[in-house]
C-alpha cells in the first residue's frame, strides 16, 4: 500500500505470536484459535484464512519472532501488516481495553487492523533477509565486546583478565568475519552494490552506516523527506496546546538506523562541509548540542534519500541547499 488508496478488506485477522505457538483472532468478534508455531500449524492457519477472502493480517514486531510467520504468509499471497507494539497498546488503552493475555492481544490486533488499517509490508528478498540477520548479529557481538571491555579494567585477578582478553580476541575475530560477510553480500547484489557506492560518496558515511541503511531502511530513496524522517524517528513533532508552545522532540522510529546516523552525523560534522556549515549555523543561533546533532542526522538522512532517489553521487554545491 502506498497510502493513496485504502483497499476494501473482507476480514481483519490479528495474530499474537509467542515462541512455540500463536493465537489468531479471525475478525473483531470472531473465533480465536491457538496454532503451533510449526509447518502443521501454519497449514491449519492457511486453511482458516483462505475462505475469508481478501483479509488484512496484523501482527506485532516481536523482536524477530514474527519474521518466519510473516515471510510464510507473504509467500502464500496474504496481506500482512507488522505494527509497533506500543502503538497497539496505546490503541487498546484508548478503548478501555486494559487486560492483557495472548488471546485478548490477538483480538485487539484484529480491531486495530479494522480501525487503523496499517500499511502492509512487502515481501523481503533473500539477500535483504540475510543482510538484516548479519547486521543484527553484528550488533549483538558488538554489545558483547563493549560489555567485556568494560569488565576488563575492574578485573584484578590474572586468570580473570586472561579470560576476558581471550573473549575479546574472539569477539574481534567474529566482528571481522561478519563485516567481511556483509561486504561480500553487498558486492554480490547489483542493486546493493550500486546503492552502497552512492551512499559512500557522502563524507561521513562509512561501510557500517551504508550497510545498515541498505538492510534496515529499504524505503530509503522511495519516500519524500518528511516521510523518511518520520519513519526513522528524526522528525520533530509539535507539542503545543492553547497558548503553550512546547518543546519539539523526536519519538518512535527505527533505533538501529538512528544509532548509525548519530555516529555518521558526528563524523560528518567534522569532515562534511555541508553538514559542518549547517551545524555551525545552528550553534550560532544558540541551539543545544543535542538539537544540533539531531538536525544534522535529519539533514544527512534527507541528503542520502535524495541521492538514492535520483541515483546520483554526492555533490556538495547542490546538497548545501537541502532543507
Amino acid at each position: 500500500m502506498d497510502g493513496t488508496t485504502v483497499p476494501r478488506w473482507d476480514a481483519f485477522v490479528g495474530i499474537d505470536i509467542a515462541k512455540d505457538t500463536y493465537d489468531a483472532a479471525f475478525g473483531v468478534e470472531g473465533d480465536i484459535v491457538t496454532f503451533d508455531y510449526d509447518a502443521k500449524g501454519f497449514q491449519q492457519l492457511c486453511s482458516r484464512l483462505r475462505p475469508l477472502g481478501r483479509c488484512l493480517i496484523v501482527v506485532e514486531a516481536s523482536g524477530g519472532l514474527q519474521r518466519r510467520l510473516v515471510a510464510d504468509l507473504l509467500d502464500q499471497g496474504f496481506a500482512v501488516a507488522v505494527v509497533n507494539p506500543r502503538q497497539v497498546r496505546d490503541f487498546a488503552k484508548g478503548h478501555g481495553l486494559l487486560a492483557k493475555t495472548d488471546r485478548l492481544d490477538a483480538a485487539i490486533l484484529a480491531r486495530f487492523g479494522r480501525d487503523v488499517q496499517p500499511r502492509t509490508v512487502s515481501k523481503t528478498s533473500a539477500n535483504q533477509a540475510e543482510l538484516m540477520q548479519l547486521l543484527a548479529r553484528r550488533r549483538q557481538v558488538l554489545e558483547l565486546q563493549i560489555m567485556e571491555s568494560n569488565r576488563l579494567p575492574m578485573a584484578t585477578s590474572k586468570v580473570t583478565r586472561r579470560s576476558i582478553e581471550r573473549v575479546l580476541k574472539l569477539l574481534g575475530q567474529q566482528l571481522e568475519r561478519l563485516d567481511q560477510a556483509i561486504a561480500e553480500l553487498i558486492q554480490s547484489d547489483d542493486n546493493y552494490r550500486e546503492q552502497d557506492q552512492i551512499l559512500r560518496t557522502v563524507p561521513g558515511v562509512g561501510p557500517v552506516t551504508s550497510s545498515t541503511l541498505l538492510g534496515e531502511l529499504p524505503e530509503l530513496g522511495k519516500l519524500n523527506r518528511q516521510q523518511i524522517s518520520a519513519l526513522v524517528g528524526v522528525a520533530p513533532f509539535n507539542r503545543d496546546t492553547g497558548t503553550l508552545k512546547g518543546r519539539r522532540c523526536i519519538c518512535g522510529g527505527r533505533s538501529t538506523v538512528r544509532a548509525v546516523l548519530y555516529m555518521a552525523a558526528l563524523t560528518a560534522r567534522r569532515c562534511n562541509p555541508v553538514i559542518r556549515a549547517f551545524a555551525d549555523r545552528l550553534t550560532k543561533r544558540g541551539k543545544p548540542i543535542k538539537v544540533v546533532l539531531t538536525a544534522c542526522m535529519r539533514k544527512l538522512l534527507v541528503i542520502l534519500n535524495t541521492l538514492l532517489r535520483n541515483k546520483t553521487p554526492w555533490q556538495p554545491k547542490i546538497h548545501a541547499s537541502t532543507p
